[in-house]
C-alpha cells in the first residue's frame, strides 16, 4: 500500500527510528501505527536513532582470521563507555561484523556515505557505457543506470548487507538493535581486510604455450 510521508514522520516522531525503517514496518503492517511500533521494538530499532548522535569514543579493536588463515579482518567498533565495550553482547557484535566482512567479498566501505564521489562517477560511467543500453531512450537509460548504481553501491557498503546469521536484518539494523539493547550509541568506525597475495601480481601459466615450447625444443 502507499504510505504517506506524514504517516512515516508520525511513526518516526514516536519511536526515533529511521525514515526507511518506519516506512518498511508501516508497509508490512498496512499502515497500522501500533503494530508498526511493536515491529520496530521487536527489531530493536525504536529509539536507536536518538542515540546515534552521541559521541562514541570507547570500544574495541576486533580481529578475525578465517579458517585456513588466508583471509583476516581488523575492525574498530566504538561505543560510549568502557563498561559497554566489555559487555559480551558488544564483543559478540564486533565478532559477527568481522565475520560478515569476510563473507562479503564485494564490500569495501562501511556505508554508502563513505564511498568517494570519484568511485561513484566511475561506476556510473561503466554502467552508462554497457552495450545493452545503446539503443534505449535517454530517460529509460537514466532510470536503468540509476537502479544499477544503487544496487552496486549497496554491494560495496557493509551496513547495507543482509546479516549472515539472520538474513531478514541488515548489518545496519543489527547495529541499531544492539544500540537499543545496550543503551549506548554504537558506531562501526573502520575496517581493513587482509587477503593472502592481495595486491601482488601473480604469475599466469599458459599450459598450451608451455607444451608447445617443450615440443619445439625436442
Amino acid at each position: 500500500m502507499n504510505i504517506s510521508a506524514q504517516r512515516v514522520k508520525e511513526l518516526r516522531d514516536k519511536t526515533g527510528a529511521g525514515m526507511m525503517d518506519c516506512k518498511k514496518v508501516l508497509e508490512a503492517s498496512h499502515g497500522d501505527i501500533d503494530q508498526a511500533i511493536e515491529m520496530l521494538r521487536q527489531k530493536g530499532l525504536a529509539s536507536a536513532n536518538k542515540k546515534s548522535q552521541r559521541i562514541a569514543a570507547e570500544g574495541i579493536i576486533e580481529s578475525y582470521i578465517h579458517t585456513g588463515a588466508r583471509i583476516g579482518v581488523l575492525l574498530e567498533l566504538n561505543c560510549e563507555t568502557d563498561f559497554v565495550a566489555r559487555r559480551t553482547e558488544f564483543q559478540t557484535l564486533a565478532r559477527d561484523i568481522a565475520m560478515q566482512i569476510v563473507a562479503s567479498p564485494d564490500v569495501e566501505y562501511v556505508s554508502i556515505q563513505d564511498i568517494p564521489e570519484n568511485v561513484i562517477a566511475e561506476e556510473e560511467r561503466i554502467e552508462a557505457g554497457k552495450e545493452d543500453l545503446t539503443n534505449k531512450p535517454a530517460n529509460v537509460k537514466d532510470k536503468i543506470v540509476a537502479g544499477r548504481i544503487e544496487k552496486r553501491l549497496k554491494e560495496l557498503s557493509l551496513v547495507s548487507q543482509a546479516f549472515i546469521k539472520q538474513p531478514d536484518l541488515t548489518v545496519e539494523e543489527l547495529i541499531k538493535k544492539n544500540i537499543a539493547l545496550l543503551g549506548e550509541n554504537i558506531q562501526l568506525r573502520r575496517f581493513e581486510k587482509f587477503v593472502i597475495g592481495g595486491g601482488v601480481p601473480k604469475k599466469s601459466n599458459n599450459f598450451a604455450n608451455e607444451v608447445a615450447e617443450i615440443l619445439q625444443n625436442k
